[in-house]
């Protein structure tokens, strides 16, 4: 399996994983030209992709949905709230029915060797959810836009080889950082966003010697930097009460606007 953030950022989310014989996208909230440009920098296209799983409907998600279902007919799976808000979204357009596939968290599907599966996360959306992919023994999993993590959600992420994981906020930069009062308390609560510590303190519950990499994804433009959230989920890690350290897992920052390093487990 390979997994390649072809964006990740609150300004717009892309990621492919796929094996020798199928791929996919979650998500689609850039162009279709930068995804198309970032599939093309792993010799795919869009042409090659069997479905997008869509995570939830606000607009760096969805973005580049319209398009795509028009131009390319790609299959879309999500959430039945999830399609909802994505029909209702009239900056997409008209997006062919047929192309809307409905699943229901907690279900596991089959899309050729590739197993799906689907989880709940707590956010400020109609039916959001999070996924997990396999293939054979192989697992990588996306987890972002969740305001908090609890026993169900360690138990989804459990033994992944590849792990694409928010850090949205530093949470004193958030604090006396520009945004209106709401929104920090949004973003803050309890369906909002993971902090940089609150994500290294998720990650810390779920590594393992099989663990391959792990992004930092989804941070904000305003309210975090890479170094920032890259530095502090160490420091988690470091001080957690395992015998893991930092250093023992490859961690690198997904970057905003353009694909990160491929990572091939």
């Amino acid at each position: 399996m390979r997994m390649m953030p072809i964006a990740s950022g609150s300004s717009g989310n892309c990621i492919y994983i796929g094996s020798d014989n199928t791929h996919i996208l979650i998500d689609a909230g850039i162009s279709r030209k930068k995804i198309e440009e970032g599939l093309n920098s792993i010799d795919l296209s869009l042409k090659d992709i069997a479905a997008i799983l869509v995570t939830h409907e606000h607009i760096d998600h969805i973005k580049g949905l319209g398009v795509i279902s028009r131009k390319d007919e790609i299959p879309i799976y999500s959430t039945r709230g999830t399609i909802k808000g994505i029909l209702d979204n009239s900056t997409l357009g008209d997006i062919p029915v047929d192309l809307l596939n409905e699943i229901q968290a907690d279900n596991n599907y089959q899309l050729e060797d590739l197993g799906i599966h689907c989880f709940r996360v707590s956010h400020d959306a109609n039916e959001p959810v999070a996924y997990t992919v396999r293939c054979g023994d192989k697992k990588a999993a996306v987890i972002t836009d969740l305001g908090f993590y609890d026993d169900y959600i360690i138990e989804n992420l459990n033994k992944s080889d590849m792990m694409l994981v928010e850090a949205n906020h530093d949470v004193n930069m958030l604090q006396i950082g520009s945004y209106p009062y709401y929104l920090k308390q949004r973003i803050l609560g309890k369906k909002g966003h993971l902090s940089n510590e609150t994500s290294g303190k998720m990650i810390n519950s779920l590594l393992h010697d099989g663990l391959k990499g792990i992004y930092l994804g989804h941070l904000s433009k305003e309210n975090n930097y890479d170094k920032l959230a890259y530095e502090t989920v160490k420091l988690e890690i470091d001080m957690g009460e395992n015998n893991y350290k930092s250093c023992d897992f490859n961690i690198e920052v997904a970057r905003r606007n353009e694909p990160s390093r491929v990572c091939e487990f």
